[in-house]
């Protein structure tokens, strides 16, 4: 059985489970630490990985093809994190996921997709949880698309004021898709303002 702090978390945090849905969660569900730097999961693996970040933050990341690094996602505290190409289409992750920060994951075994599809309320979740994924990967495109470089900078401090504490220069440039002398720049104006 799970130790009593985590299933009042899973309960408080997934109001349509009930402690009966939690009986099988040890062979479910794990909880993971990762120190700063390493990787969650590595690039080419076929995966249905998915985790619940309870402290930290986890960068997905790729080399571009002017050999560089380009920081595709920034998942922290209270959100999902998936390798979506290979949990919905069982293609090979193009991305590199790695903690930024030293980070506890509530980690979904590959083997628990089986008992999650016979439990109606867990099917559910599982549903709820890819098209929350779904929307954020919605979003994040929509803000390319409709959004300066500033306003999409102001939009993530709004939504993570912490984050730019959190996140080395480099990465932030390359997630809002700006050059890091261009995230100075925003940051200049935005300062004397």
């Amino acid at each position: 059985m799970l130790p009593e702090d985590q299933i009042n978390f899973f309960l408080a945090h997934f109001k349509e489970l009930e402690a009966a849905d939690l009986r099988g969660l040890p062979e479910l569900a794990q909880e993971r630490t990762l120190a700063a730097g390493e990787v969650w999961l590595p690039p080419g693996e076929v995966t249905r990985k998915l985790a619940y970040i309870r402290r930290g933050l986890i960068r997905s990341w790729r080399i571009g093809e002017n050999d560089e690094e380009a920081t595709l996602l920034l998942r922290w505290e209270d959100q999902f994190v998936a390798p979506l190409e290979s949990l919905l289409g069982a293609k090979p992750s193009r991305y590199t996921f790695t903690a930024i920060e030293e980070t506890t994951l509530i980690e979904l075994k590959d083997e628990a997709w089986a008992m999650i599809d016979r439990n109606p309320r867990l099917s559910a979740l599982r549903g709820q949880v890819l098209l929350l994924m779904l929307g954020q990967a919605m979003d994040r495109v929509e803000s390319f698309v409709l959004l300066s470089p500033e306003e999409r900078y102001r939009k993530l401090v709004a939504e993570k004021p912490d984050i730019v504490n959190r996140v080395p220069d480099k990465y932030l440039s390359t997630y809002l898709g700006v050059t890091p002398v261009s995230l100075s720049r925003i940051r200049r104006r935005m300062a004397r303002r």
